[in-house]
């Protein structure tokens, strides 16, 4: 793209960053954080600011000679220094119609800038506070920031005239996804990322709007060592956890090994893949070097949660709440925190409380959905779990509840759509795969249905509830023999874990085979199965009842005659006179010790 005057000095000020990968120079790039952690602070931008900060402390510090030069001032900078000096300390206020006020008529990049943003800013503010007043079931876009088509005119006519620097690039793509005019926005996001290749928030808007891995190959992104940072970032987004590993550790091994930034992201990436001691462990080590840090502390808390860590999680809610009871994380730890204590009411509470801080956090609705489940009030659930799919449509959490929702509303065709739409985003995750394979059953599409829960087992099946599922699908189609190689490779999964087995299937296993080995006439392995089953409560009896008769069997000499008349408890699809032949490998029981 052609850059113009704006764009040529915005290159100047930035010295050409090293090509894609290129982390030779550190002490460059260094220069170049904190140069554009300044200019980004100068026009109000501080979370871009903070992450230039944050990427260059993890640097080696750079001598006095060394550190970059403060940015050259132009006549048009001199003109508007008063004005703009006036409107940023009003800015700071969060005082943005007076900030603007000021700023009218200035000429200078910077505080065009500031002008453009303090309108902005000013909009989103009474938005948010009109959206805060109304936080019910909100339909889609009632409230609606006014600035943004009067921004988006102006701005339109700078960017034709190519006076638009990068920041001002980054404000005009901002403005036009918030029209929801993605495609223009995504072209401006990727200008603006080759006009000013250092600026984080630019590359961050477009991760946003990113939705797949075709999307990414088509886009001309500028060759620059901030493209890693991207692609790490894009690949965790998209849950391609593998690719941003390996990123990360190519930029750990660059040397920015202090980053928390990096260390947070490892976190995050882990959390996504379920790898859940890994992630506790690294969040555990951040926090030992950032103890004060809130971000990502929601999502450390969710893995508190799954794994029942009450007295970690309340450390936590305590700790976060004495740092700052009113960030949008901390009401989420809270929230968490109670829900864990199954008191669901004050938790939906607290994730209301997040959506009033910042209406667009994702984590809190998809959260206050689970609560809205837990509390049976089906219609809010829905309503949260749409709205966290408004705000980003790759969570498959949010897909996930909706068609956990609709499947206790019992309406299995919207559920298959939303669990598809879940297992299109985790297509490696095998609860999405179990809650298909259900669906399918439910509508009678068996042979599906036995496709999902066998891809679930070849993933990896978190739950263990795939193959005895499989199992009694076989079951039910008459299929006794495959029911039975489900059934041992299932006891043989459950045992090689060396769990402590509470699954209630277990006992159903081993009844299933001891009936299965006893119609098959292999009295050992039957009776094998039958002694197991009376370890467990439910099949107590009928264990005792088959090892009964087997040994009457045994006394009358039966051996292998066709005629064994089936027991009394024999499920109705084994009562059938075909019997199966020797065909599944007797299960060894010797190394299977409850």
């Amino acid at each position: 793209a052609v850059i113009g005057r704006a764009g040529a000095m915005a290159a100047a000020v930035m010295a050409a960053a090293p090509g894609g990968g290129d982390f030779s120079d550190l002490r460059e790039i260094k220069k170049q954080l904190l140069s554009v952690a300044e200019r980004s602070r100068e026009r109000g931008l501080q979370h871009s600011g903070k992450w230039a900060a944050e990427l260059a402390f993890a640097l080696e510090p750079l001598p006095l000679s060394e550190l970059p030069p403060p940015p050259v001032l132009t006549e048009e900078d001199a003109r508007d220094l008063d004005a703009y000096t006036l409107a940023k300390s009003y800015f700071d206020l969060k005082e943005y119609d007076r900030a603007a006020y000021f700023l009218r008529g200035c000429k200078s990049q910077k505080a065009y800038f500031l002008y453009m943003y303090s309108r902005y800013l000013s909009g989103e503010k009474k938005k948010d506070d009109e959206t805060v007043d109304s936080l019910g079931p909100l339909e889609k876009g009632q409230v609606k920031n006014e600035a943004l088509r009067e921004l988006r005119v102006e701005l339109s006519k700078k960017h034709k005239a190519q006076e638009l620097d990068g920041f001002g690039l980054y404000l005009y793509g901002v403005v036009l996804r918030k029209l929801d005019l993605v495609k223009e926005a995504i072209d401006v996001f990727v200008e603006a990322a080759h006009v000013l290749p250092l600026h984080w928030g630019a590359w961050l808007e477009l991760c946003n709007l990113i939705t797949d891995k075709e999307m990414l190959k088509f886009l001309s992104l500028p060759d620059t060592w901030m493209k890693e940072f991207f692609l790490a970032h894009i690949y965790t987004e998209l849950q391609l956890i593998e690719e941003a590993l390996q990123k990360y550790q190519s930029l750990i091994d660059a040397g920015f090994s202090k980053s928390t930034y990096i260390i947070s992201q490892i976190a995050v990436a882990y959390h996504n893949i379920r790898d859940i001691d890994k992630a506790l462990s690294i969040f555990n080590e951040l926090r030992k070097q950032d103890p004060y840090r809130i971000e990502n502390m929601d999502t450390f808390s969710n893995l508190l949660y799954v794994r029942s860590m009450k007295p970690e999680l309340s450390y936590l809610a305590h700790n976060l709440c004495e740092i700052d009871k009113y960030r949008v994380e901390t009401c989420c730890v809270i929230g968490n925190y109670y829900s864990l204590r199954s008191q669901h009411e004050k938790a939906a509470l607290y994730f209301q409380r997040a959506l009033k801080l910042n209406p667009r956090y994702l984590g809190a609705w998809t959260l206050m959905g689970h609560e809205y489940m837990e509390m049976k009030n089906t219609s809010a659930a829905i309503q949260a779990y749409r709205h966290a799919i408004e705000v980003n449509k790759r969570d498959y959490r949010a897909w996930y509840g909706l068609g956990q929702t609709y499947e206790i509303l019992k309406m299995p065709f919207y559920c298959l759509y939303y669990y598809r739409r879940a297992h299109q985003l985790r297509p490696n995750d095998s609860r999405m795969l179990v809650a298909l394979g259900e669906c399918y059953e439910k509508l009678n599409q068996l042979v599906e249905a036995k496709k999902c829960y066998w891809r679930a087992y070849a993933v990896g099946d978190v739950e263990k509830m795939a193959l005895v599922k499989l199992a009694k699908l076989h079951e039910q189609l008459n299929e006794s023999e495959q029911a039975a190689q489900c059934y041992i490779k299932y006891i043989q999964d459950i045992y090689s874990c060396g769990e402590v087995v509470e699954h209630l299937e277990v006992s159903t296993a081993f009844r299933y085979l001891a009936q299965y080995y006893f119609k098959c006439k292999l009295w050992d392995e039957a009776s094998a199965c039958a002694q197991k089953c009376c370890a467990f409560n439910d099949t107590r009896e009928e264990g005792k009842a088959l090892l009964r008769q087997i040994l009457q069997l045994r006394n009358q000499g039966e051996t292998s005659s066709t005629d064994v008349a089936a027991p009394f408890f024999l499920p109705a699809s084994l009562s059938a006179n075909n019997t199966p032949t020797r065909r599944v490998s007797p299960l060894n029981l010797s190394s299977v010790t409850p």
